[in-house]
């Protein structure tokens, strides 16, 4: 039990600190990729330690049954309580029942968690499909013939005035655009934007997305899970920033950035190049950081995703034998 409440504490004591130092870290968005990383690493290390914690209980509860049968009988029957009576089915079978059920929850919550993701998951290939129905494939020629798909996808184009372009990930995925947009885009903005969708495809985001949100709609009132999903999603857009900035160039994606302008309403699963706080995004392009000042914030983003995957990797390794040792 001792060491059941041990880890336990470590798990609320990291569920609860570190995302107030991830966030100090992560703020400017200075490394991006890795403040994605470090997120994540912080979520699963909660995860993982947490589940440790209940396994910990679990076997700490079963290990005491019997001294708990035997206090139990004794308390109703007296001297007439023997060992015989205790160890009997009368008294194993509920406690095997209560066992069962606890072992069916779980599992009924995982279901019900992996069905939520499934059902996500039809969604979003409806939507792609509506678009590709509705919409007209985007074709383009010369060099930039192949620059402007999608693997496996297509880039269609709505009929709508308002400026939007996002993603929809699937099997095919779908990068769409509005006529809106192509009006206000030039052809290096263009690539811009697709690259920006692109790599939000490319990433996975919208899957990491979706994982921690399950988890914030799992375990309410938990710092590092109630603010994992808005700090994945919106690093999720610096990492695309990133990449965009780096295939197009920065005044381009920049450019693209300020005449989308707010993009307009795009559907819930869809991950749209002016999501985010545009502004910020822009400032961030325009003043990137001195390589020192990256270096640092690298550093110790790169520090605290070590510390959390070691320790955790500590505490499950070893969650057994300290068990013991703690009695």
């Amino acid at each position: 039990m001792s060491a059941a409440l041990l880890v336990f504490g470590y798990t609320v004591a990291v569920a609860w600190s570190v995302p107030l130092l991830l966030s100090r870290l992560t703020r400017h968005g200075i490394s991006a990729r890795l403040g994605l990383a470090a997120w994540l690493t912080a979520l699963a290390s909660v995860l993982a330690t947490a589940g440790a914690a209940v396994a910990l209980l679990a076997g700490a509860a079963i290990a005491g049954l019997p001294r708990l049968a035997e206090a139990v009988c004794r308390s109703v029957a007296g001297r007439a309580c023997t060992p015989v009576v205790y160890r009997s089915a009368a008294f194993e079978v509920p406690l095997g029942a209560a066992a069962i059920v606890a072992t069916v929850t779980a599992a009924v919550l995982a279901w019900r968690y992996g069905r939520a993701l499934q059902r996500a998951g039809r969604r979003t290939r409806a939507h792609a499909e509506a678009a590709r129905i509705t919409g007209r494939r985007l074709t383009v020629t010369g060099e930039w013939r192949g620059e402007w798909g999608v693997a496996g996808g297509a880039t269609v184009v709505l009929d709508a005035p308002q400026p939007a372009a996002y993603c929809v990930p699937g099997r095919p995925a779908a990068i769409v655009l509005t006529s809106g947009a192509l009006a206000v885009l030039d052809r290096d903005q263009l690539g811009a934007v697709l690259a920006h969708e692109r790599a939000h495809l490319a990433g996975r985001h919208h899957l990491l997305i979706s994982l921690s949100r399950g988890l914030a709609a799992s375990f309410p009132g938990v710092p590092v899970f109630t603010r994992g999903p808005a700090e994945v999603a919106r690093l999720s857009e610096l990492c695309a920033d990133d990449a965009a900035a780096r295939r197009t160039g920065r005044p381009a994606l920049v450019a693209a950035l300020l005449a989308m302008g707010t993009g307009g309403a795009v559907p819930a699963p869809a991950l749209a190049v002016t999501s985010g706080a545009v502004t910020a995004r822009v400032h961030r392009l325009l003043d990137p950081p001195r390589p020192g000042r990256l270096a640092r914030y690298g550093m110790a983003l790169a520090a605290v995703m070590l510390l959390l995957a070691s320790v955790s990797g500590l505490v499950i390794a070893f969650a057994g034998p300290l068990a013991t040792a703690l009695g």
